[in-house]
């Protein structure tokens, strides 16, 4: 339930991300296809309408259930292997090893949803529409590269996924835990101070997590055999060709997407957790 939540609350933004992650770099004279995040934001709008921010959004609504689902459960796996008992008080390197597991955890599922996602992202800004929707475009991929095809990226999605899911989780219990008033319990939070919680998580994760997804999202959406090497011929080229900062392509969006929709995936989560107390308080 909190992956539906922050996939609803956080598409359209996400969007924006990838295009401007993918844009080509523009011709000596020629102008960059969008300019920035509201350029993008108003492009898309006025092409493709409301619905153009959320093109690609079936595949993590798919994928978004078990996901979420496996990567909270990695990060409560991870914190009961390192408890001696089940009340022991973890450190935050401790939580962020327990995060990191999470990320381990997910990347099966994430790399084909993000592999579909992005490719579905940029074919409407390129105008040639190749895949009519994700099963579409899985069949494809499967028709071309069989299952290789299909999970394109996936080192790129660890290296991305297990720092920042440390980062993530460390975060919000930090900040639960330090936002909870004395005497009281996390689990008695308040709903502003849960969504700013997540919220704020959801930007140190990113913080971590932007370089990688970048890499990703060129690798993904590349055409086969254009980076024999990997993710090492991406960085180089990006570094030659754009310098640096084109590591972190499309922060803006990130940035304005982070906080809405983490927040919106702890808040969900924390009611989804309170509800299936109250309906089953012994399980």
């Amino acid at each position: 339930f909190g992956g539906v939540c922050l996939v609803f609350a956080g598409h359209p933004l996400d969007t924006i991300k990838v295009r401007l992650q993918t844009q080509p770099k523009p011709r000596p004279g020629e102008s960059a296809l969008y300019r920035g995040t509201l350029d993008c934001f108003k492009k898309t709008l006025a092409k493709e309408g409301v619905l153009g921010l959320y093109k690609g959004m079936a595949a993590p609504i798919i994928g978004v259930t078990p996901m979420f689902a496996v990567c909270f459960f990695g990060f409560g796996l991870g914190k009961k292997l390192q408890q001696k008992t089940p009340d022991d008080v973890l450190t935050y390197p401790q939580l962020f090893a327990a995060g990191m597991l999470s990320g381990v955890f997910t990347t099966a599922i994430m790399a084909p949803g993000e592999r579909i996602k992005c490719l579905l992202q940029i074919q409407a800004a390129s105008g040639q529409v190749k895949y009519a929707g994700p099963m579409d475009c899985v069949k494809q991929l499967y028709r071309e590269n069989g299952v290789r095809g299909i999970y394109k990226g996936t080192a790129l999605t660890l290296m991305r996924d297990v720092p920042a899911s440390g980062m993530y989780f460390m975060t919000y219990e930090w900040l639960k835990y330090t936002l909870t008033p004395e005497g009281k319990s996390p689990t008695e939070l308040s709903v502003p101070s849960v969504l700013f919680a997540g919220g704020m998580a959801g930007i140190f994760n990113w913080a971590v997590a932007i370089p990688p997804d970048v890499l990703k999202s060129r690798f993904q959406t590349a055409p086969e055999g254009k980076y024999p090497n990997g993710f090492r011929d991406v960085l180089r080229e990006l570094i030659r060709e754009e310098g640096i900062g084109s590591l972190y392509k499309g922060f803006t969006a990130v940035m304005l997407r982070a906080f809405p929709a983490n927040a919106a995936c702890f808040l969900g989560f924390e009611l989804a957790m309170k509800f299936l107390n109250w309906i089953a308080p012994n399980l």
